[in-house]
């Protein structure tokens, strides 16, 4: 569209309908920046983070790899202790 046609199409619309516009963006803008302000709130990003890992800690296959991660640790902390 073309500033001319922008123009005509504002200038023949009556004031009120215009202004309902407004009132619609205005109620559609604030609901965006809320809606943006609580997915970028730092608590909730860490407790989804949070949720997150412990769903992901809690999976067999992890609990087993941590497990056996675990138990190599133990074995290599034990033999250095021995050996000094």
């Amino acid at each position: 569209m073309h500033q001319a046609d922008l123009e005509e199409d504002v200038a023949d619309r009556d004031p009120e309908t215009i202004k309902q516009d407004i009132d619609v963006a205005r109620d559609q803008l604030a609901a965006t920046v809320d809606s943006l302000a609580e997915r970028a709130n730092p608590r909730r990003l860490a407790d989804d983070l949070r949720a997150r890992a412990i769903e992901f800690v809690k999976k067999p296959v992890v609990i087993v790899s941590l497990a056996g991660i675990s138990s190599v640790v133990v074995v290599v902390v034990v033999r250095r202790i021995r050996n000094r």
